[in-house]
């Protein structure tokens, strides 16, 4: 698994998982957090296009992205 992948599952759950516990002891209106992670994730499917993803490529220092290259 590339490291972008694995850094995109790590906050994809993360916010999932806290969204779901803010629901559950807070107040269900945090349980829109979940949901649109999910919505953004199911049209990442089909249109290619991921903000984590994209946000990623421009933390990404020259240094960084040259060493990928080789």
């Amino acid at each position: 698994m590339g490291e972008n992948t694995r850094m995109h599952d790590g906050i994809a759950g993360a916010v999932v998982l806290l969204g779901t516990l803010l629901g559950y002891f807070l107040s269900p209106y945090w349980l829109l957090v979940p949901g649109v992670i999910g919505a953004l994730m199911l049209q990442s499917a089909f249109s290619g296009f991921c903000p984590v993803y994209f946000t990623l490529a421009k933390l990404r220092t020259p240094q960084q992205t040259r060493a990928d290259q080789q």
